[in-house]
């Protein structure tokens, strides 16, 4: 099994930092205005980052397992 998995290098671990200081970094987002679909711009863009670090979880997961290792 541990064949199967690279080591982390420093791109992944920025790839995978991104949606954690895109979260946690509340006054950038932290607004009223602009709205979407009625949704004040802090409760937007929280959601958006949900399915968005899920796709960079899978990218980072993708070049870090080997190409038949991974489940």
């Amino acid at each position: 099994m541990s064949n199967a998995v690279r080591k982390l290098r420093p791109i992944h671990m920025i790839l995978l930092a991104i949606p954690c200081v895109a979260i946690l970094v509340v006054p950038w987002f932290n607004t009223v205005e602009p709205r979407l679909f009625g949704f004040p711009f802090f409760y937007w863009w929280q959601l958006l980052w949900v399915p968005l670090s899920s796709v960079f979880i899978a990218i980072v997961y993708k070049m870090v397992t080997r190409p038949g290792g991974g489940d």
